[in-house]
């Protein structure tokens, strides 16, 4: 008896926020010669694993490389030097600007603390 063939998992990240999401990614360094090991893990996939790990709660280590999303080591260093690139922050912005654009945005109900925004002696 054979199993069914597995289907990859749902997409977490549409096709819209890739798309801008993707042009924000740092050009990736070249590749060294002679260099053996696994080829690199798409950022798409990556991405992927990102979001999987942070919305599940799991541990980085625990990714089930059955997914197709990479190493829970690959996911976790990604993040960190698109984070230290500034891409979420860029992603953010772009993400506020779409939905601003689109007429999406109350900004009635947004609020400001200490934490976000320094306030200055005596300023008012």
């Amino acid at each position: 008896m054979s199993s069914p063939a597995s289907s990859p998992p749902p997409r977490l990240i549409s096709d819209e926020l890739w798309a801008l999401f993707e042009p924000l990614i740092p050009p990736q360094p070249p590749a060294v010669h002679g260099r053996t090991g696994r080829p690199r893990a798409s950022d798409r996939d990556v991405l992927e694993g990102i979001a999987f790990v942070l919305s599940t709660g799991i541990g980085w280590t625990k990714l089930p490389i059955e997914l197709g999303y990479g190493s829970g080591w690959t996911c976790w260093r990604r993040m960190h030097e698109w984070a230290d690139a500034g891409v979420f922050d860029r992603l953010h912005q772009a993400v506020l600007d779409r939905l601003g654009e689109s007429g999406r945005l109350d900004w009635s109900r947004a609020s400001l603390d200490s934490v976000s925004v320094r306030a200055k002696r005596g300023a008012r």
